[in-house]
């Protein structure tokens, strides 16, 4: 659905912008100012900043770092909760939002009445999103709209999502491909769209972002794919059904010891010589950047961002029986990991793992 709003569009266009200023201007900027100061400590004290803790405290109390801090913080409550933000625009499309997703989708998707989210899923709103992608019906429709600005859909060879889907066949042409919390479907689509012979199944927590996933497969007259309200971590279908099982940007938003439970649970549903491909976020050895990726992760409401930056995800990986397993960097955009410090970006990693056969 497409709102039709001056104001509204012209509210979140102005919101855009002063994020755009804040990757692009503020933050290397602040990267200077951290650059000289780790200097000026080196020349006193010969020692440079092991982490960071230690930027934190060079950058204390500085104008820049706090207003870095405070214009991410409060642009996304902006975007979300302000006069025009996501969130009340569309409460006032309530209506046409829950006539379309009452439309009939086949037997495509499959929801669980008795599912029970679990605890620390609902007990922080992620990402500022009033009440969390959970808990209303029009929420799917608010993620979406939110997530033309985080992950914007450009043409295919730019759009990261393609891209990663690339990658992963590249690796292994998927013929029963499982996309672990596939949300409204972005990570879905290029899967089905990409590799039409292939047997395709989105899994999620949401269930409003479950309705409009099928609604968009089905406006898409797609044919392979179906999605199904499971928790990742504990799906509950058979041994060995898949040869491929992936994840977007899903692993930040779970402890630690879930995302060892969804590691194991991804192990036991691939096929012996089948892959596992996770797409998330490990920020690389540079203590400004690792500031940054924490900081972010506290503003943005995203708690677990920083526990998975501390875990071992490849010795998980290991640990469960993954064997030739790698982190590597991911290059959401061409020229992307070579601009690295030169504007914010989020710190794109793939982590692989192969069953035994």
């Amino acid at each position: 659905m497409q709102i039709v709003d001056r104001q509204f569009d012209a509210y979140q266009s102005f919101v855009l912008g002063c994020k755009l200023f804040w990757t692009n201007r503020m933050f290397p900027e602040l990267y200077a100012l951290y650059r000289h100061r780790a200097e000026e400590l080196a020349r006193r004290t010969g020692r440079a900043p092991a982490g960071a803790e230690d930027v934190s405290t060079l950058l204390d109390g500085d104008p820049l770092a706090a207003s870095f801090g405070w214009m991410e913080r409060h642009l996304q409550r902006m975007k979300y909760s302000g006069r025009w933000g996501l969130a009340p625009v569309h409460a006032r499309q309530r209506d046409t939002i829950e006539a379309e997703l009452a439309e009939p989708v086949g037997d495509i998707l499959t929801l669980d009445p008795n599912f029970r989210q679990p605890d620390y899923y609902t007990a922080v709103d992620i990402h500022q999103h009033p009440g969390g992608v959970w808990s209303d019906s029009i929420a799917g429709y608010v993620y979406e709209r939110g997530a033309r600005t985080t992950t914007p859909t450009l043409q295919r060879d730019l759009d990261l999502h393609y891209r990663f889907t690339n990658l992963v066949v590249g690796m292994h042409k998927p013929r029963r491909l499982l996309d672990m919390g596939c949300g409204f479907g972005k990570s879905t689509r290029p899967f089905y769209e990409t590799v039409r012979d292939a047997d395709v199944v989105g899994i999620d927590l949401a269930e409003p972002c479950l309705r409009l996933a099928a609604r968009d497969a089905v406006s898409a007259q797609a044919r392979n794919v179906r999605f199904m309200q499971k928790d990742a971590s504990k799906t509950g279908l058979g041994d060995g059904q898949f040869d491929v099982v992936t994840s977007t940007m899903l692993l930040h938003e779970m402890p630690p010891p879930v995302i060892r439970d969804l590691i194991a649970e991804s192990y036991r549903l691939l096929e012996p010589g089948g892959v596992a491909v996770h797409l998330d976020f490990l920020p690389p050895d540079d203590p400004f950047l690792t500031y940054v990726h924490y900081g972010h992760g506290r503003r943005n409401n995203e708690p677990y961002m920083e526990p998975l930056a501390k875990m071992d995800v490849v010795g998980a990986m290991k640990a469960s029986g993954f064997r030739n397993v790698r982190a590597m960097p991911f290059e959401e955009a061409p020229g992307a990991l070579a601009a690295a410090g030169q504007r914010w970006r989020f710190p794109w990693t793939v982590i692989v793992g192969e069953k035994p056969v």
